[in-house]
């Protein structure tokens, strides 16, 4: 191991260096130092945990700087190094995509990087060719250059969000802490940008290639970066011959099942469960739901990936026998930002008389232990079967602070929240309101999913009790409604 971070820290020899990359373009690949500062959702009124880190960012213009989304995350500081320098320059995000793990930042004061070239963009590069990682990885404080052959080109999970899928490409070389954000070149314009490893296999990395870098710096040209499209569709491959006969199908090896449509999504009211889908936008669909592009086989979803909201998509599919074609006009999906891990936000919250309430969502998830199969199965749903429509937060009871009011409903932690006083409850901001009317009840009564008992709260206790909870657990606000 120690021999493998040693090979991957080593900068190539000069004579190669000076045959394939001139030295000028190291000054164009910057270090990152960023601090940090990660939110508490366990105690959603504290600040939240100061750390840092190193990364690796590159020069694409005129004052733009990029990297990935995840160097950059929650950043409260940033500071720009140039190679063989030791003025740090102040820096700020300009654009950040947690989606697809990508950012754009800016200097202060560009003048000192006026001289410095810029870097271009190539294609994705092919099978077996080599690239070269340039970064600043753990190991040494100078700039590192490392070779890698592209081992594998497939639509994979992005680490920094847990919830996207894109196209990437694998190479035989480690992505180290600090060599994310790093371009990864190939004959002289960058195929890629360095960012993340597999912790399972040595010498594996993967880069973010040049279409989903374009359709990121497309997105940003009119000023705000948006999120990506989605047809909103689940499909089954479709290689048992018993289940291609039941469909109707030949045994051509063509065609997905489509198990699930979201509703609200573009393809809702066009695809339902039950559909084959065949071909998307002129592309054949495999039965392995792989669609061929630039000579390299792909998901189907790689289509939709290239492309912005209200842009069409042409869908052939089989339906009770018959073949038919029709049109999808594509949109995000914001409801499914549920499953993403959140930056950037103060966790939302409200606490009333000792009870703390939170809107359910990944970072919580990812914070606190939830046992309820009820809220579990909540979570799971609250896409896929449209639970959106009805709440758009998923209420928790997530913790329970000492006090007299509340000494004997620790138990109650850990589930979703039904109604309040008779009402259901759609959000936390509507739960703020019914908690807080302009003329109070006698008993604030709060019925728990799952829960055969509610809570009864007596009115004339809540302030009192909020004044002891406020001071002994030191929340300075009781309620943070807004992102």
């Amino acid at each position: 191991m120690r021999r493998a971070l040693a090979a991957l820290i080593l900068a190539l020899p000069s004579a190669l260096v000076a045959q394939e990359a001139p030295s000028d373009v190291y000054r164009s690949v910057l270090r990152i130092e960023v601090a940090t500062q990660v939110p508490d959702y366990e105690t959603p009124w504290n600040s939240g945990r100061f750390s840092g880190g190193i990364g690796t960012g590159f020069i694409i213009g005129k004052n733009r700087i990029l990297t990935n989304a995840h160097v950059v995350s929650n950043g409260r500081r940033l500071l720009v190094t140039v190679y063989g320098s030791p003025t740090k320059y102040p820096a700020k995000v300009e654009f950040i995509a947690h989606d697809c793990d990508l950012a754009i930042l800016s200097v202060e004061n560009f003048s000192d990087f006026e001289s410095f070239p810029a870097f271009q963009f190539g294609e994705v590069p092919k099978l077996e060719s080599q690239v070269r990682v340039i970064g600043y990885p753990i190991g040494g404080e100078r700039l590192s250059v490392t070779r890698g052959v592209v081992s594998r080109i497939d639509f994979q999970p992005y680490s920094h969000s847990r919830a996207d899928s894109h196209l990437a490409v694998q190479i035989d070389a480690a992505i180290n802490p600090g060599n994310s954000g790093g371009p990864v070149v190939q004959d002289g314009k960058v195929v890629g940008v360095a960012f993340q490893g597999l912790r399972q296999a040595d010498n594996t990395g993967y880069i973010i290639p040049t279409p989903v870098i374009r359709r990121f710096l497309k997105d940003i040209e009119d000023g705000r970066y948006d999120q990506y499209v989605d047809m909103g569709i689940s499909e089954f491959p479709l290689h048992n011959p018993a289940m291609r006969q039941a469909l109707g199908l030949k045994e051509d090896g063509k065609g997905v099942l489509v198990t699930n449509v979201i509703p609200t999504s573009a393809a809702d009211g066009i695809l339902k469960p039950g559909d084959v889908l065949d071909q998307i936008d002129g592309f054949p669909v495999d039965a392995a739901g792989m669609v061929t592009i630039d000579g390299e086989n792909v998901n189907l979803n790689e289509i939709v990936e290239r492309k912005f909201a209200g842009d069409k998509v042409a869908v052939r599919f089989l339906r009770d026998g018959a073949w038919n074609e029709a049109s999808v006009t594509l949109k995000p999906i914001p409801w499914s930002r549920m499953y993403a891990i959140e930056y950037e936000k103060k966790p939302r919250y409200l606490v009333f008389a000792g009870l703390v309430f939170q809107p359910l969502d990944t970072n919580l998830f990812a914070s606190v232990k939830f046992d309820d199969i009820t809220l579990r199965r909540l979570y799971t749903d609250y896409v896929p079967k449209g639970l959106f429509q009805k709440r758009r937060d998923i209420v928790v009871l997530t913790r329970v602070e000492s006090d007299p009011v509340t000494s004997l409903l620790g138990d109650f932690a850990g589930y979703a929240v039904d109604k309040i006083n008779g009402v259901e409850v759609a959000d936390l901001k509507q739960a703020h309101e019914l908690l807080h009317p302009a003329e109070a009840p006698e008993f604030f009564v709060i019925e728990l999913l799952g829960v055969p008992r509610p809570l009864v709260i007596p009115s004339s206790v809540v302030k009192e009790a909020n004044q002891r909870v406020a001071r002994n657990s030191g929340i300075a606000r009781l309620s943070n409604l807004t992102d």
